[in-house]
């Protein structure tokens, strides 16, 4: 989770601020992850997997794509991830249907 914050920090334009949504997950609320300034975390209410569309697309690959299978080495999961990743990268109108949330887009123009 460091390197991926750290990567995320490098990106943000100079004298921007990111703020990042984050779920309450162990790894998200460490006080072993040191926080760039540039950075402000906000964190999701807990047991709210509707405001994590991410938690839905995960459930969509695991379904489609990575279910009942068993893995020989750690490289082959990792194989089998970028995989499905590719697939799933290659369907945006799916990405768009899981991820869409009717409450977000209340009042939005058409």
């Amino acid at each position: 989770m460091q390197l991926h914050i750290e990567e995320i920090s490098r990106r943000v334009a100079p004298g921007a601020q990111a703020v990042l949504l984050m779920d309450r997950a162990g790894w998200h609320t460490t006080s072993m992850l040191d926080m760039p300034a540039n950075i402000t975390p906000v964190f999701l209410p807990s047991k709210s997997p509707e405001l994590n569309p991410v938690e839905n697309i995960w459930q969509f690959m695991r379904a489609n794509w990575l279910s009942n299978r068993v893995f020989e080495t750690y490289d082959a999961i990792v194989e089998a991830a970028c995989e499905a990743w590719n697939k799933l990268i290659a369907l945006p109108e799916t990405i768009k249907s899981i991820g869409m949330r009717d409450w977000a887009h209340v009042g939005r123009c058409k």
